[in-house]
């Protein structure tokens, strides 16, 4: 009989517990997430021009991202700090506002897919300040993760 699923972060009496992973060998890690902001066609055309009030504000959302998932884990309980070795952040137009996808690699022996989640979640809300002015009916959403490469798991891709 089973008894449901095990959850790695609680421990045998229920309680919330940073996972060991001291044990785990390292490998090389990925993984890739994706958020979509819904802007209104003026706001999204002034964003791709670089002419919004508020300055270049691509180079804001992008480097957003970057200090974000370098922070992840002072951030979400429970997830381990990380070395991280290389972050990507893309801002591309879409027919309803703009995509921001970020990559985000290491050699760890956890897996990075919390911090691409938090790059592009930061990365959004960076967007939003940078619009909020002319475009208060920005809609965030949604967020996901699109890939992960690495650990004993295997890949997963959506």
């Amino acid at each position: 009989m089973s008894e449901g699923p095990v959850f790695s972060h609680l421990d045998e009496q229920g309680e919330v517990r940073m996972v060991e992973v001291g044990e785990k060998p390292e490998t090389m890690r990925r993984a890739v997430a994706e958020a979509h902001v819904r802007l209104g066609p003026e706001v999204r055309r002034s964003l791709v021009e670089g002419s919004l009030p508020k300055g270049d504000a691509l180079a804001a959302v992008r480097l957003a991202g970057i200090m974000a998932a370098k922070r992840t884990s002072e951030l979400i309980p429970l997830c381990h700090p990380l070395p991280l070795s290389g972050i990507e952040m893309k801002v591309a137009p879409t027919s309803e506002g703009v995509s921001i996808t970020a990559a985000v690699r290491t050699t760890a022996r956890t897996g990075v897919e919390m911090e691409a989640m938090v790059a592009v979640s930061v990365a959004s809300l960076a967007l939003y300040d940078m619009v909020k002015g002319l475009d208060r009916g920005a809609v965030i959403g949604p967020i996901r993760l699109l890939e992960k490469t690495g650990g004993k798991s295997g890949d997963w891709r959506v």
